[in-house]
């Protein structure tokens, strides 16, 4: 008896965990498509910051925009910070972005939502654990939702920062203390 108490937990469980595991992890595909400005990236400064060229009306001057939504861990913080710059570079590539404005600004910059080849480079870093989001929902973020669920599919996939083996166990930004 008790062992088919336990079958039934299991598969009742099983048809509750999988179909939410398979939403999560497919929900990061939204199919919105960028509504923007296509600027040349001219330097990734960060895993959160850009220098843009090209911009439309002033094609020589250029421009630090921050990725909006997000917190990625500052170059200080080995080796996450190293991981996030080097995951945008490759995502980015010899690109040009197409930028969304967030009509915000973020430490004295304009935050901005960036994609390149149909795909939204804020939610990816979240995605694969290069960064934790920032959106509330006070905010009334565009992509609140695609950015929550980002983040929860790495940390269940335990991606990045979420790594089980080597956890992020400080804020993006704050001094590393391991020693």
């Amino acid at each position: 008896m008790r062992r088919l108490a336990v079958n039934i937990w299991k598969r009742v469980l099983s048809l509750i965990v999988w179909p939410i595991f398979l939403g999560l992890l497919w929900g990061c595909q939204g199919a919105t498509s960028p509504q923007g400005e296509a600027v040349a990236v001219q330097q990734v400064l960060s895993g959160q910051e850009l220098e843009l060229t090209g911009i439309p009306g002033q094609p020589d001057i250029s421009e630090q925009v921050r990725l909006a939504g997000i917190a990625v861990p500052s170059l200080a913080q080995k080796p996450w910070g190293n991981a996030a710059k080097t995951q945008l570079e490759q995502m980015i590539g010899n690109q040009s972005v197409v930028l969304e404005s967030d009509a915000r600004t973020d430490q004295g910059q304009r935050s901005v939502y960036a994609w390149s080849n149909g795909i939204l480079l804020n939610e990816k870093l979240v995605a694969e654990g290069h960064a934790l989001t920032t959106v509330s929902k006070s905010l009334k973020s565009k992509y609140e939702l695609r950015l929550s669920r980002a983040q929860d599919r790495a940390r269940i996939l335990g991606l990045g920062i979420w790594n089980p083996q080597d956890p992020m166990r400080q804020l993006p930004g704050e001094p590393d203390t391991r020693e």
